[in-house]
């Protein structure tokens, strides 16, 4: 019987259309029997929860009953949260994209009974507008062409899914090299903003993989010009109105040149790879604003994301009210109100507050008009008023929160936090990132595998490839800041999971789907990055790492594999793979800091060294004493010097003598990373 049955799922974003009068199933293969049963094409509608077009579509048709009418009758409709289940997006994004067109969420596809795409598109509009057909339309001339026009149905479905199973090839591969790595950050520096940082144009994304690639390549060719493209970038993300100046965290990207105006959602890897990126150029530069940024983001994680039982929620919607943004713009009049006149018109003249607003009528808090932060003095009274407008935002209806728990982007705010918490002596959030991870290992593991979603007291989606390779590094980061055996055991063990199921022989490279999930009609091996890094690209320096710590041969060979698995398509779009050569400055150069009897004498002055001073990439433990030390073989004998701190620098298995002064500590890490 014809119904929708999205009201048993627990994805916030599906339940959403649980009303809808769509007979909507959820991807499965119940709903790909139904297809074969009726004999009718798929719709496949994919997007998420905090997805602002996705919600006008839903408004527009998917919530009128006429356009569900003629849905129900032509077509098996399948809504699909992209989050919930990455690997089917990545291949129908993957399909739309092998048609010419460009991507977005809502992703609207048309599938055969097999669940191969045909044809798609992303947003329809109900009725013609914006160059683009109704919906109504699209669906009756698609549906005619599956009805007669079988031949063509399969000559598309034969094309589409031969791309994705074999995309092209590139016939060369370029030696990735320092020689490679270094002509890549100076040909990458004239492509970011000169005034706003980000690349040029809009819309504007905090592109990690680009700027990560920039930041390692000024650090290690002493290339002040890309270094100082990755500071302007993250100086005017901080002041701008992409960051929620009163509540914390960073929306997803901004809709134009000057970071001013956000797209509102806030999304968990935006912000964990931000704070690490953050944290990492503050040890260069000491900027008290990346220091404030980090600590305000870290707040709003700990306020507002954290999902029963401390996993990390997955985003804030952009919509509150039907309307985007309104949570968060102000007028004028509101803020001399709620500070009252002098304090009002100070806060105005900072955050950028006028009468007309500069946001259709209203006003985005931004301090875009002067980068640096003001005197003590001055942020001390500007911290009060925020606080007093916070109190008054928080009596507004707020945005949809979607409180699943996905172990990828929970993988990549672990590893941020575990940093973070070293680098500002935060142990609190060391805790909050302790915890995150053993509720995925506890909550999200059945039979030694990781799930890829949870909520509502269910794991489920198979997992990925970026969910082992994200919680491998933060694993890692756990260990580092702990010196516990168990994280890197953890670490270890999901690296033979991910090798047995997900390493793609003959080929090489990591998959996004195992070998045993069955509801896919493509394995996908991706090397390139989208918003977050992919799998191949984490794996690599995870890779680096484990070999640099248990002395064992087997995981930097494969590491080398992995890297010439996609030296080929590095050399056909270079720009693309920024994520993947930016962990290969690890595999030509494994870097690792180690300070033994960290309380002991001295042990202070060396830790201050180690934070002050960026080492991209590099292992960095803080051992307590001798016995620490022998716990992994890329920790023995680097031990304290009578009853003094010792710190190793080391590049691989070679490390230098005992270093007991600061200043040589210094001279050598910076000596090092240039190597």
């Amino acid at each position: 019987m014809s119904e929708n049955r999205l009201s048993k799922e627990t994805s916030p974003y599906l339940l959403q259309h649980k009303d809808n009068p769509v007979h909507w199933w959820a991807w499965g293969p119940e709903a790909l029997a139904e297809a074969k049963r009726t004999n009718k094409p798929i719709l496949l509608s994919v997007g998420y929860a905090a997805c602002h077009w996705c919600h006008v579509m839903a408004h527009e048709s998917f919530e009128d009953e006429a356009t569900a009418a003629v849905m129900n009758e032509l077509f098996v409709n399948i809504k699909v949260d992209r989050e919930e289940r990455p690997d089917i997006d990545a291949i129908y994004m993957g399909a739309l994209h092998a048609l010419g067109e460009q991507g977005g969420w809502p992703l609207t596809m048309f599938l055969d009974q097999e669940a191969r795409p045909v044809w798609g598109g992303t947003y329809f509009p109900k009725q013609h507008r914006f160059g683009r057909p109704a919906f109504v339309d699209v669906l009756q001339r698609v549906s005619a062409v599956f009805r007669e026009e079988p031949e063509k149905v399969a000559e598309n479905a034969n094309a589409l899914t031969a791309a994705l199973q074999n995309p092209d090839q590139a016939t060369t591969a370029p030696m990735i090299d320092d020689r490679l790595l270094k002509d890549l950050t100076t040909r990458m520096v004239p492509a970011v903003d000169a005034v706003h940082g980000g690349l040029q144009g809009a819309p504007k994304f905090p592109q990690w993989s680009i700027f990560w690639l920039l930041w390692r390549g000024g650090i290690r060719y002493d290339h002040a010009p890309a270094r100082e493209a990755v500071v302007r970038t993250l100086d005017n993300i901080c002041q701008g109105g992409i960051y929620d100046h009163l509540g914390g965290g960073f929306a997803r990207y901004s809709v134009d040149e000057l970071w001013l105006v956000p797209h509102f959602e806030k999304m968990l890897y935006d912000n964990a790879l931000l704070i690490d990126l953050m944290t990492e150029v503050y040890r260069e530069t000491g900027s008290p604003l990346y220091r404030a940024r980090v600590a305000e983001t870290v707040e709003w994680l700990e306020r507002e994301m954290i999902a029963e039982g401390g996993g990390f929620a997955a985003s804030l919607d952009a919509d509150s009210e039907g309307e985007e943004g309104k949570f968060y713009v102000w007028s004028l009049d509101d803020v001399l109100r709620i500070l009252g006149g002098e304090d009002g018109r100070y806060f105005a003249q900072v955050y950028d507050v006028t009468a007309d607003g500069n946001f259709e009528g209203h006003n985005i808090l931004n301090r875009l008009n002067r980068l640096a932060l003001r005197s003590d003095e001055e942020e001390a009274r500007l911290r009060k008023l925020r606080a007093t407008l916070m109190a008054e935002r928080d009596k507004r209806v707020r945005p949809g929160w979607d409180d699943k728990v996905l172990a990828d982007w929970n993988g990549l705010m672990i590893a941020a936090l575990a940093r973070a918490s070293v680098v500002f002596e935060r142990p609190e959030w060391l805790e909050l990132a302790k915890r995150a991870f053993d509720f995925v290992v506890t909550r999200m593991t059945e039979n030694g595998r990781l799930k890829h979603a949870y909520r509502a007291g269910r794991a489920k989606a198979p997992a990925t490839a970026s969910d082992y390779a994200n919680m491998i590094w933060g694993a890692l980061r756990l260990n580092e800041a702990t010196n516990e055996q168990r994280y890197f055991d953890q670490a270890a063990a999901w690296v033979e999971v991910l090798d047995k199921h997900y390493w793609v022989e003959g080929k090489g490279g990591y998959a996004t789907s195992a070998d045993d999930t069955r509801d896919v009609i493509a394995r996908l091996r991706p090397g390139t990055d989208d918003a977050t890094p992919n799998a191949n690209t984490i794996m690599l320096a995870n890779l680096v790492a484990l070999a640099t710590l248990s002395g064992e041969t087997r995981y930097v060979e494969r590491a080398a594999q992995l890297l010439a698995a996609f030296a080929g398509e590095v050399g056909r779009n270079i720009v693309a793979h920024t994520g993947l050569l930016a962990s290969t400055f690890d595999l030509l150069k494994p870097q690792q800091v180690v300070l033994a009897g960290q309380h002991l004498e001295g042990g202070a002055e060396l830790m201050k060294v180690i934070r002050s001073i960026s080492l991209p990439g590099a292992l960095q433990y803080a051992l307590n004493d001798t016995a620490n030390g022998a716990t992994l073989p890329g920790l023995r004998d680097k031990n304290a010097v009578n009853r003094r701190a010792a710190a190793y620098v080391c590049i691989g298995p070679q490390c230098s003598p005992s270093l007991t002064e600061p200043s040589d500590l210094a001279k050598a890490l910076k000596e090092q990373r240039s190597l």
